[in-house]
């Protein structure tokens, strides 16, 4: 048999409530005797068996990470970093790929696996403020990403805005005056492709340059193959851009490309931005500048405000957090890295 509570009670001289304290976390207990349960723990070998704990609580120790696509490196990324943040705290997390379709986010908001998760984090694409707020389940939710906003639920994004405003600021201030965005799409005015449109042509009047509607290039989704339809569209006009900003790092990958069977040199003839500071973009020819988020911090964040919400624990009124983001500097804008 395993090592038990009792066990530990034992060994260290305590009672058994103080060891369920020290482990569950259920009341402060003093910092030497805390110290004492701990090296108990550690000497003996203690492993707390989870799937019981959840039990006794009427919980499953599953929540879920739903995200639009599987396959973006970004969103990869992302799982990865929430996965182990979630077996930190004691959880087992399971991915969800919505492939951004609404039937499939519309049933996740309906509580379609209340029975096998105790709680769900969602980065929507095709549901708005009405669908969340029209929500009836009471398993935990918190959101990520830009698609919904005020509604009352955690909620943690980047400012997309301010985002892009630094892409451009970086590229006018290496002396480009035509800049082109690529991956404009339609969609609200609160979806991420938008706002990053809007921080684009707020940089752009802030530098004093005109906006040129011909240079906002319009994309069906946001991957490799976009990016390279999208520039060699540019790149055929009788003036074509300098600069081009992408949506994401995908984005720019299939804009470098276009670029170098054009052959136009990077960053001398025109220089590239994307978002997201994907590991691809770092060993791409040349490497990418991109705006980088800080996905280890939504990760945390989610995942915890999460756990807080399942354990009950005292926890604020629902947060709209915006999480930093940083510019990186490498050698498609001319910049050695940082």
């Amino acid at each position: 048999m395993g090592v038990t509570l009792k066990d530990i009670a034992r060994h260290a001289g305590v009672s058994l409530a103080t060891v369920s304290n020290v482990v569950n976390g259920y009341r402060p207990v003093g910092e030497r005797t805390r110290q004492r349960v701990r090296q108990a723990l550690d000497e003996l070998g203690y492993s707390p068996n989870l799937g019981a704990r959840h039990l006794r609580r009427g919980r499953t120790g599953l929540i879920a990470l739903a995200i639009p696509e599987l396959s973006n490196p970004y969103f990869a990324e992302l799982a990865e970093i929430a996965i182990a943040e979630a077996a930190g705290l004691g959880y087992t997390l399971v991915m969800e790929n919505t492939a951004a379709d609404r039937e499939t986010e519309l049933s996740l908001l309906g509580g379609s696996h209340r029975h096998i998760i105790d709680g769900l984090i969602l980065s929507p694409v095709r549901v708005g403020r009405a669908e969340v707020l029209a929500r009836t389940p009471d398993t935990p939710l918190v959101l990520i990403g830009e698609g919904v906003h005020d509604v009352p639920y955690d909620h943690i994004a980047i400012d997309n805005v301010a985002a892009s405003q630094a892409a451009i600021q970086h590229l006018v201030a290496i002396g480009r005056r035509r800049i082109a965005f690529v991956g404009a799409t339609g969609g609200g005015d609160r979806q991420s492709a938008h706002l990053r449109v809007r921080g684009y042509r707020e940089a752009l009047a802030a530098a004093g340059l005109p906006y040129r509607p011909g240079l906002v290039a319009h994309t069906d989704a946001f991957g490799r193959h976009d990016g390279h339809r999208a520039t060699r569209a540019l790149l055929a006009l009788a003036e074509p851009p300098d600069a081009v900003f992408c949506y994401n790092d995908l984005v720019a990958i299939g804009a470098l490309r276009a670029l170098a069977e054009a052959g136009r040199r990077v960053p001398e003839e025109v220089a590239v931005v994307g978002i997201d500071d994907i590991q691809e973009g770092r060993f791409s020819t040349p490497t990418l500048t991109t705006i980088a988020p800080d996905k280890r911090e939504i990760a945390r964040l989610a995942v915890r405000r999460l756990a807080a919400r399942i354990e009950g624990a005292e926890v604020t009124a629902p947060l709209s957090v915006q999480t930093p983001f940083r510019l990186v500097r490498r050698e498609s804008t001319g910049v050695p890295p940082e």
